[in-house]
């Protein structure tokens, strides 16, 4: 029996994937995500990109509904202003009132 040409392998692979129903997923990402991925895939001793990927969403989905969402929750920044700039920003701006009078808000006297 002769050795399989690399067409003939390639074709045997897509059959292969066919009969399987795969299908390709792409994923662009920043280096701090890429820098995730590989440390993961560093500490669970994995090399295949594909194969952590894999493995991180089945066991993800493992966790069911509950376990799984607070993993998903995407992260917010707050907004935290200190009462020193909260101080200088009312500072600066009385003083530009005090350049610039006219656009002073006054408030109806009750």
């Amino acid at each position: 029996m002769a050795a399989k040409t690399g067409t003939q392998r390639s074709a045997k692979c897509a059959e292969k994937r066919i009969a399987a129903n795969e299908e390709e997923l792409r994923l662009r990402v920043r280096p701090g995500t890429r820098q995730a991925l590989a440390e993961l895939m560093e500490w669970a001793g994995i090399e295949e990109q594909g194969e952590a990927l894999t493995l991180m969403i089945h066991h993800l989905h493992g966790l069911g509904r509950g376990g799984a969402l607070p993993l998903l929750e995407v992260p917010r920044h707050e907004i935290k202003i200190s009462k020193v700039v909260a101080l200088e920003f009312h500072r600066k701006s009385m003083l530009m009132l005090q350049q610039d009078p006219g656009d002073e808000v006054t408030l109806p006297s009750i």
